[in-house]
């Protein structure tokens, strides 16, 4: 600062000041490399196959009264837990929980385990042993669906025969009365006595 009484600007020590930033950068650069050392990257496990169904469809369709006071897990939309949030819809949802955020609060990385040969022989043999339960399972189903459709084709067989007999047999009721009597019925005006059975 100037000693003189006619200047009353102020002046600055600047050998001080640039003593003062040299310091602070320092106390900086120390400071970041205390950091890095004291961080170490963290070791987040591979991505794995989700071992739960994932929920959708039991609030479909209900109405739900909401107010102030309602906790946000039973707010509308659907709730991540791991995550403490609230998403809208089912399909904004999906994404979330297959998103890098959820993923990384579960502690996982996004990066995906590498299969072996033996691996993938083995997704292959169980895939295929699926494939022929469903097989069989199919061929279960054809068979008692022809099974059924053969035992309603022997009961309407059996309906016809049961009726072509009565037919038969009224036939030769009528027969044997004879046109004698429906002559007689015809002159005095009526046909019969209403019971046809003997």
């Amino acid at each position: 600062m100037s000693m003189r009484p006619d200047d009353h600007r102020r002046k600055w020590d600047k050998d001080e000041f640039e003593k003062i930033a040299a310091e602070r950068l320092q106390a900086e650069l120390e400071e970041e490399e205390h950091s890095k050392i004291k961080a170490p990257p963290v070791k987040r496990e591979l991505l794995k196959q989700r071992e739960y169904k994932v929920d959708l469809d039991s609030k479909l369709g209900k109405s739900v009264v909401i107010t102030k006071n309602t906790p946000t897990s039973q707010s509308g939309g659907y709730y991540c837990n791991v995550c403490d949030c609230v998403v809208k819809d089912s399909i904004n949802f999906l994404d979330h929980i297959n998103g890098k955020k959820h993923q990384r609060n579960l502690g996982m990385s996004m990066k995906i385990e590498r299969s072996s040969l033996d691996q993938v022989k083995a997704r292959f043999a169980m895939n295929k042993r699926k494939l022929e339960e469903k097989k069989k399972e199919y061929e279960l189903d054809t068979r008692l669906k022809e099974a059924a459709e053969e035992e309603a084709r022997l009961k309407e067989l059996r309906r016809e025969r049961r009726r072509d007999k009565k037919r038969k047999v009224q036939e030769d009721d009528d027969n044997e009365d004879g046109p004698a009597e429906s002559e007689l019925a015809q002159i005095m005006g009526f046909s019969g006595f209403g019971a046809t059975k003997k």
